[in-house]
């Protein structure tokens, strides 16, 4: 017995003892003003998921989450930064010892060399460790945003597998990547970027400013003068860099739509020869992108640039002041020099600054974007209380089912619907499209919920169940399955991945795939690609109906998953299925009548109402929409088109 991963190989065993637990980040917790998330395509962009120093206030919350981590980043960096400031007092001490040498008649050149050694070793040993405070400061801060990163993603991935169809059904998957990739890597970065290197830079700022106003006010309000110019610009540039940042967010967005539709339809670009037409559609789209881009690097290096020439005006002041005392005797050039160094020393964070700002502006936005996903309401849940679905006669029951997509905006797709079918029964729905055949199947696993009525499975409201238990025992095969790229065992064995290997060969031999995966070089083992693709439309139904079979439901809904199949082929697997059929309740979703001739009883469905029921005689004997179906289907007289009308 062994246990299945699929992977991009299809490679792989697991024990069966090495069960992976999931266990969200505490920290993640509903937003408190619940607000939904907007359509991807909204122009007014998504709702924020609460105010920006909230956001970045749980963003420093996932970090603090380490907080061993964050205790030695904080500490290395304080230190990195006294360690810093020490070297602007040393080169003064050691110019002014120097200068006091030369100036002596007598210059002992022993001693004077000693002295520059001493100062020389001091400010070595202090650079190498404010060089090795600096390198635990940088590692702790990186590896503190890839844990919060990582955190992330698993919570992020974790909330798409719980949010329901309801919310796929009205965001992008391509917008979904985007927010997978940027937006929790702008948030990732944060802590290093923008709270690390802020503490350094006030640090900086507030201990120089206490040393060098101690040793001259008028210097030190000098070395300092351009921080007020600084510290506005950086509030202004931020609204600014931030509008940017959202704008080239959406953009980007919009990019990953196209090109996920684009590789997911390319074959059908290829065949229509529209890769013209494609790479206008994207270059058209990306040079929007390419606009916000160059205007926020434009916007961050005149902020940048204006920053730096406020510095250099200071320090241009303070050489000019200083020279002044130097000259008149009233300040020695060692303590000059420590204005000048302290401002040269300065001058790095000062010109990170935009990247701050920039940071707090992206984390802030991207924020917004990615806890919009996380704070989603997950509409359909386990309800209080919820039970496992106990085991009973098999019935699957609809009363007076009506349910909307969009209940208040768009019609209902189901009016009244009440039917029941028992176990070992088989129920056929056929209709035309638009009818609400497919819905039928959607509401059964509960992927939604009915705007009125209920359903029952052994005379239990399935919104009062688990999830889980109800997924187990019902279980649907819609017309376009989705295969992995992994191999055909895996595929077949997705939903039992300790299934024994004769059970999945049975299963593929109810399907009638078997003999075909037989003749394949690498049998079972063969990789299937993305979605299948190396397999015929028919193949694909075949290897889901297997996957289905493989489980054994106690419902089994079959939603056209014999479109692609010939009728001489969906006739074996419907035998090979009523093996087992008088353990389970079979509902068949179909257009082709001829997949449900065998049904117990079958509705006719129209503008979401059932407008026709009985077996298959007797609605032929009816003459009735079934019956002028079933003679366009067989003959294909245009006597019957007539009738099929009549019956309209």
């Amino acid at each position: 017995m062994a246990v299945r991963l699929l992977g991009a190989a299809g490679e792989g065993l697991a024990k069966p003892s090495l069960k992976w637990q999931y266990r969200p980040n505490s920290d993640l917790q509903p937003n408190p003003h619940n607000q939904p998330l907007m359509r991807s395509d909204d122009s007014s962009g998504d709702r924020r998921a609460a105010g920006d120093s909230a956001v970045l206030w749980r963003i420093v919350k996932l970090a603090l989450g380490n907080r061993g981590r964050v205790a030695i980043a904080v500490g290395s960096t304080l230190v990195a930064v006294v360690l810093q400031l020490m070297v602007p007092r040393l080169l003064g001490d050691a110019v002014d010892g120097a200068l006091l040498s030369l100036g002596e008649r007598t210059i002992d050149i022993e001693a004077a060399r000693d002295t520059l050694w001493a100062t020389a070793g001091i400010l070595f040993a202090v650079s190498v460790l404010r060089g090795a405070f600096t390198l635990v400061h940088n590692y702790s801060g990186e590896s503190i945003g890839h844990l919060v990163g990582y955190q992330l993603r698993l919570d992020f991935y974790a909330k798409l597998q719980k949010l329901n169809f309801s919310f796929h059904d009205s965001v992008h998957t391509g917008d979904l990547v985007t927010r997978a990739l940027l937006d929790i890597e702008g948030v990732r970065m944060f802590f290093n970027m923008a709270i690390l290197r802020s503490l350094l830079l006030v640090v900086m700022v507030a201990v120089g400013a206490a040393l060098m106003l101690s040793t001259d006010v008028v210097l030190g309000l000098l070395s300092l003068s351009f921080v007020p110019f600084v510290a506005w610009r950086s509030a202004t540039i931020r609204l600014r860099l931030r509008g940017l940042w959202l704008k080239l967010q959406e953009s980007l967005g919009v990019l990953g739509r196209i090109m996920d539709e684009n590789l997911t339809g390319i074959r059908v670009v290829r065949a229509f020869g529209a890769e013209n037409f494609e790479m206008s559609k994207y270059d058209e789209t990306a040079l929007p992108a390419l606009d916000i881009s160059r205007e926020r690097i434009s916007a961050r290096s005149s902020a940048t640039s204006a920053m730096s020439f406020t510095f250099l005006a200071a320090m241009g002041l303070v050489i000019w002041v200083g020279g002044l005392r130097v000259l008149d005797g009233s300040m020695t050039i060692g303590t000059l020099t420590e204005f000048l160094t302290f401002m040269t020393i300065l001058q790095q964070p000062v010109r990170q600054i935009g990247m701050v700002v920039n940071s707090f502006a992206r984390a802030s936005t991207c924020g917004n974007r990615l806890f919009a996903v996380l704070d989603a309401d997950v509409v359909i849940a386990d309800a209080d209380g919820a039970h496992a679905l106990a085991p009973g006669d098999g019935t699957v029951t609809f009363e007076n089912v009506t349910f909307s997509y969009d209940p208040g905006v768009s019609p209902p797709v189901l009016r009244d619907v009440s039917f029941s079918v028992g176990r070992g029964k088989t129920i056929g729905i056929v209709g035309p499209p638009g009818s609400g055949k497919s819905t039928i199947s959607q509401l059964l696993p509960r992927h939604y919920d009915p705007t009125e009525g209920r359903i029952t499975i052994n005379g239990q409201d399935i919104r009062e169940v688990t999830g889980t238990s109800l997924r187990e025992a019902v279980c649907v095969v819609a017309q376009d399955p989705y295969l992995f790229t992994s191999s055909i065992e895996n595929n077949i064995a997705y939903g039992d991945p300790w299934a024994e290997e004769t059970d999945i060969r049975d299963a593929a031999g109810a399907a009638q795939i078997g003999t075909f995966i037989d003749t394949l070089p690498a049998g079972y083992e063969t990789l299937v690609g993305e979605r299948g693709v190396s397999l015929s439309g028919g193949q694909k139904q075949r290897v889901a109906i297997a996957r289905a079979a493989l489980l054994q439901p106690a419902v089994l809904v079959l939603d056209d998953s014999t479109a692609a199949i010939d009728a001489g082929t969906e006739r074996m697997i419907q035998q090979a299925l009523e093996t087992g059929a008088a353990d389970r309740t079979t509902f068949i979703v179909s257009h082709r009548l001829s997949a449900l001739k065998h049904a117990d009883e079958i509705v006719f469905l129209e503008e979401g109402q059932i407008v026709e029921r009985g077996t298959h005689d007797g609605l032929l004997a009816q003459g009735g929409r079934y019956a002028a179906l079933y003679r366009l289907q067989t003959t294909g007289e245009e006597s019957a088109a007539e009738a099929l009308e009549v019956a309209e």
